[in-house]
């Protein structure tokens, strides 16, 4: 039975509609946050640095805002969830766990809350909860 089989037809597209946007608001909020943190982080690191990463990370979010609200297709939606799981579970692994240094990748272990980390920890959450209801409806197109 698919998520949105209760809805009509018109219901199911504007459900779909709404779920895309909050997708995409999501992935715009945890790009701009990245891409404004990122000079701040530049000294995190040695060949990688923790600000490259931060913006490989809003590079990748930008993208996955623009599959989400144009290609709209399934191979789009699974890179755009992926983006936003990828980053809310390394924002908190970080936030909690002293992970240290792995490999060339900088030990980026932050024990605080602030603003702009928890803005785009929310922002993560609500894209991948958006993101997981539209892949989990069974009715869309497959790969």
């Amino acid at each position: 039975m698919a998520i949105l089989e209760h809805a009509g037809r018109r219901g199911r597209r504007l459900t779909h509609l709404v779920l895309r946007l909050l997708a995409a608001a999501g992935l715009a909020v945890d790009a701009a946050v990245h891409a404004r943190l990122a000079d701040q982080y530049d000294a995190v690191g040695d060949s990688i640095t923790q600000g490259t990463l931060f913006r490989a990370e809003a590079a990748a979010a930008s993208l996955a805002v623009v599959l989400v609200l144009f290609w709209r297709h399934r191979a789009g939606d699974l890179f755009a969830w992926a983006v936003a799981a990828s980053g809310l579970g390394a924002l908190l692994l970080y936030r909690y766990v002293d992970v240290g240094a792995l490999g060339p990748l900088p030990n980026m272990h932050e024990p605080v809350w602030f603003g702009d980390k928890t803005l785009a920890a929310w922002a993560e959450g609500v894209a991948t909860a958006a993101l997981t209801v539209l892949l989990l409806d069974n009715r869309r197109r497959r790969i």
